[in-house]
């Protein structure tokens, strides 16, 4: 059986408003976290994620607040990232109304974090964010990188996502740092080589400029598309991805 190819709005938030950059800079607001989301269920979103670009322990309830409020007008699965740090964080977003959450640097420094998460709720709750971007002092060409993508963090970006897997991460989104905010595509050499890599679904970000670049990753083996600032700013509807999709003879929902 195919399984039906998801496509994935993103909410990177910033003190409680959606934002986009380029390259994780220059961000420029992009709405209402809560209005957004309600535009994306009804404009046919199979899922919905809400990254906190700038988590910090000190904004944790305001987010716990819009997370809530988000959660409240969807009827698509929702996944959150940003600052979750130990399981006790993720019981609490779960209960304000999170279907998956989504961890990274607190992965990367402490690994086990992955296994404790993965054997209290299941992986199928767990996403690893990878940011990831090219290296060519890397084994495979890419490395992982932090702090919205300016920091090294000297690990493999392929070694990393097959140790995730085996520790009990559920699903990889993959984000292309170099390619982030460019609308230039999909960084389709990295989506194919770790699609061979990994056994869980993948999930690609990075570039989407317009709905042939949809088209693209999905045949590099990316299970669920993700992109931001297209949807947000009217540039490329859902449907239209939905329709491209199908055209090339994609399996959507």
């Amino acid at each position: 059986m195919t399984l039906a190819v998801r496509v994935i709005p993103c909410l990177d938030v910033d003190n409680g408003r959606v934002v986009k950059g380029v390259n994780f800079a220059h961000l420029k607001d992009a709405g209402d976290p809560v209005e957004l989301a309600a535009r994306y269920d009804l404009a046919g979103a199979d899922e919905l994620t809400f990254l906190d670009i700038t988590a910090s322990s000190g904004n944790r309830g305001t987010v716990l607040d819009v997370v809530r409020r988000t959660a409240e007008t969807l009827f698509i699965p929702l996944t959150v990232g940003g600052g979750i740090r130990s399981v006790d964080d993720v019981d609490a977003l779960l209960r304000a109304g999170a279907d998956k959450i989504s961890v990274n640097t607190a992965a990367i420094l402490r690994p086990s974090l992955i296994s404790e998460i993965s054997q209290r709720f299941g992986n199928q709750v767990l996403v690893l964010s990878v940011d990831a971007r090219r290296n060519t002092n890397s084994p495979s060409g890419f490395e992982v990188t932090t702090h919205g993508g300016r920091e090294s963090a000297d690990i493999d970006a392929l070694e990393w996502v097959s140790q995730a897997v085996q520790l009990g991460v559920g699903e990889i989104l993959l984000n292309s740092m170099d390619a982030d905010g460019t609308k230039s595509g999909f960084d389709i050499e990295m989506i194919s080589k770790v699609r061979k890599r990994i056994s869980v679904p993948l999930i690609a970000s990075g570039g989407a400029g317009k709905a042939e670049h949809f088209v693209a990753a999905a045949r590099a083996g990316a299970d669920a598309l993700l992109a931001a600032s297209i949807f947000h700013f009217g540039e490329v509807s859902i449907g239209e991805v939905k329709d491209s999709l199908r055209s090339a003879g994609i399996t959507t929902r």
